[in-house]
């Protein structure tokens, strides 16, 4: 992307903003590009702390940005990096805003609760430095150096902002009433039984396990996915699924380099969890399978007082990426499957909908599905 659609970012960026900071701590080193499509207004750091702890620092950094939008376009996601010096566990995080419509001369606010650790020998230097990792325009144009995978994160979350929107701005072409019992009914599926985050493991899996069992995996075949999983095994025991066979063919008629895959999980009782995503990357020509996630392990945490014993595993197709960036989400029908209806979260823009009806009433998302 040219950097000469943008105006010259602010030189010394941490400086020339109004700042306000706690303490003797280190003002944290605001580090974008001199083409960057957003520059700093403002920043407060005054609720940030820092304490010992052994031979590291832990920095709670709790801090409020103030960013303008200097480019020609609307943005639509943005994420930054955040670092601590030194080559520290810990030391690094992120903060990813989706479902913006930041105009082009208009500010936005982003607002960091972190915890980060870094060496105490880096006494002295910049706490943290916080960079841009992309941006997103509303033309899915993306800006930044990409290290954390922003432009597939922002881009898959932009067009479920677009079918949600869709969806619900079609529910009040059918009147307002048929608008609030799907919101009603969204409402519903939102409070449904919290889920685990399941965990991918490259390291071999804990020596101390019992040898474990061969489990089949079974998958809901999502309507219109580019990628059909076809069969799948694991050695199970306990909370982990060892060296997972998944086989996975590209049904599409382009190239596919990335899938995620949801996963339900099922105990002993019979009780089935949303149990979250796992990605893989692979490249897969059209009509070509393959096997993925060879050689990992897949690890589902157990939540206080419910220790995790799979008595079962299904997996879905929740998003894909083809080999020239564009990007496939399932569409809003899939929720008619009850099973998936449970397991998908909400969309961030489906979220942000929700919370307009809940804080403001039906007459604010109402205005707000009819704004342009």
């Amino acid at each position: 992307m040219s950097s000469s659609r943008w105006k010259p970012a602010v030189v010394g960026l941490a400086l020339a903003a109004s700042a306000v900071f706690a303490g003797d701590l280190p003002l944290p080193r605001i580090d974008f590009p001199g083409d960057s499509p957003v520059a700093l207004l403002g920043s407060d750091y005054s609720g940030s702390s820092e304490t010992a702890r052994g031979s590291a620092m832990v920095m709670d950094l709790r801090a409020a940005l103030t960013l303008r939008n200097i480019s020609g376009s609307r943005i639509r996601g943005i994420t930054l990096l955040v670092e601590a010096p030194g080559v520290t566990p810990g030391g690094k995080a992120s903060v990813t805003l989706p479902s913006l419509s930041v105009a082009p001369g208009d500010s936005f606010p982003v607002r960091l609760d972190l915890r980060l650790l870094r060496p105490a020998q880096a006494l002295g230097t910049a706490a943290v430095s916080i960079r841009l990792d992309g941006i997103l325009f509303d033309d899915l144009r993306f800006f930044g150096p990409d290290r954390l995978n922003s432009r597939r994160a922002l881009t898959a979350y932009e067009l479920e902002a677009r079918r949600d929107r869709r969806y619900y701005q079609s529910l009040l072409e059918g009147g307002v009433e048929k608008l609030r019992q799907g919101v009603l009914a969204a409402l519903s599926r939102g409070v449904s039984q919290p889920g685990v985050e399941a965990q991918l493991i490259h390291a071999g899996p804990a020596t101390n396990l019992p040898p474990g069992r061969e489990l089949a995996f079974q998958f809901v075949d999502v309507s219109g996915a580019p990628v059909q999983p076809r069969e799948g095994f694991a050695t199970v025991a306990g909370n982990e699924a060892r060296a997972p066979r998944l086989e996975v063919r590209n049904r599409s008629n382009r190239t596919i380099r990335w899938v995620e895959l949801g996963w339900i999980l099922r105990d002993r009782q019979g009780r089935e969890t949303p149990a979250g995503t796992i990605p893989a990357e692979v490249f897969l020509a059209p009509g070509e399978q393959r096997d993925i996630l060879k050689d990992v392990t897949l690890r589902f945490p157990s939540r206080p007082g419910a220790p995790v014993d799979i008595a079962g595993l299904t997996g879905y197709v929740s998003s894909v990426e083809y080999a020239d960036g564009a990007m496939w989400v399932p569409p809003r029908s899939v929720l008619a499957d009850p099973r998936l209806s449970r397991a998908m979260p909400p969309s961030p823009e489906e979220q942000r909908l929700l919370e307009i009806y809940r804080r403001k009433g039906m007459a604010a998302l109402v205005a707000e599905l009819r704004r342009p």
